[in-house]
């Protein structure tokens, strides 16, 4: 594919969970056509509920990209994060989750409810889910035990082999797979890697839209492990893992923090069983990748990625490919 100069580069950014939407917070600030893939495998809480009661996709990590791009008043986006604290059948739910449910049924599909909902909300980009349905996400451990459902998975507490979905063949919404097709960049991370990022890729033809794609792939990686999932896992770990699943090693760039974590917020993780991915930069530079590294957190209440210095990074990124491409 030819690109036109002075075009609006197209990224496609796949995932789900806090990590996704913090970075589409920055990146809707750029010049980017974007089009957000998130994972329908959540069986936890609210979307779970939902899921189950209505027999629809799990609307919450959803829902928490459609804020994150909503260019609609803050309070707006607010709103859609609220989750009921009290109130028979109502506690634990967001309302956003309600609101998507609500539109699905009004619309009588989930895609058109998204897309319907980010009309309202004025979002920044598309919205799309890796499938029109639910998927099972299971995992096979170490010791060859299979766990059923994503909320369960880094409860195990064991080592995570492999992780597959049911169905196994399911089909991938058309309109993602011709973002994928269409993208000058495609962009994975940061978030659970088993239970987030992994599970896009093992929709079939989405995987192979991606390995056949001449866009430049840029991998965000985690800051700090997740217990359950990345125990003790380098920077080299998740590639090889993201590897092991699609049979392909897929990206040219790898975007790592290498800043300094202040001694008691290695403290408060550690009590949370999570530590900072070692950047192993021998290892993943060996492997062929580039690597993008640069002091990337903020903390807060938690530890973030900095929006703004990583959306800075990946718009010279994807403007710096373009520009060679032609």
């Amino acid at each position: 594919m030819t690109k036109s100069k002075g075009r609006v580069p197209r990224i496609v950014v796949i995932g789900g969970g806090t990590g996704l939407s913090v970075m589409l917070r920055g990146l809707k600030q750029k010049p980017l056509d974007i089009t957000a893939i998130v994972t329908v495998a959540d069986d936890g809480g609210s979307s779970g509920i939902l899921r189950e009661e209505l027999q629809m996709p799990p609307p919450g990590d959803i829902r928490s990209v459609l804020a994150a791009l909503a260019e609609a008043e803050p309070l707006l986006a607010d709103m859609l994060s609220y989750r009921f604290n009290n109130g028979k059948g109502l506690a634990g739910h967001s309302l956003g989750n309600l609101i998507l449910a609500a539109m699905t049924d009004i619309t009588g599909d989930f895609v058109t409810g998204i897309r319907e909902l980010s009309r309202v909300l004025a979002v920044r980009g598309r919205v799309l889910p890796a499938a029109n349905q639910a998927i099972v996400l299971k995992a096979e451990m170490a010791d060859g035990t299979v766990v059923t459902g994503e909320s369960s998975i880094p409860k195990a507490g064991g080592s995570i082999a492999r992780v597959f979905i049911e169905p196994a063949e399911v089909e991938p919404l058309p309109e993602a797979v011709e973002a994928i097709e269409q993208a000058d960049a495609i962009l994975m991370g940061p978030g659970s890697l088993y239970t987030s990022i992994i599970p896009n890729l093992l929709v079939p033809k989405l995987a192979a839209a991606i390995v056949r794609s001449c866009a430049v792939k840029i991998f965000v990686c985690n800051v700090m492990t997740q217990p359950g999932e990345t125990d003790n896992y380098t920077v080299s770990n998740h590639l090889d893992a993201i590897q092991a699943h699609i049979g392909h090693q897929i990206f040219d760039y790898v975007i790592v923090n290498d800043g300094e974590i202040p001694t008691q917020v290695h403290t408060m993780y550690a009590e949370q069983g999570s530590k900072a991915v070692h950047v192993d930069m021998d290892e993943v530079t060996r492997r062929g990748y580039k690597v993008i590294a640069d002091t990337l957190v903020l903390f807060r209440t938690y530890l973030r990625h900095d929006a703004s210095k990583l959306s800075q990074h990946i718009y010279q990124l994807v403007s710096d490919w373009m520009e060679r491409k032609g």
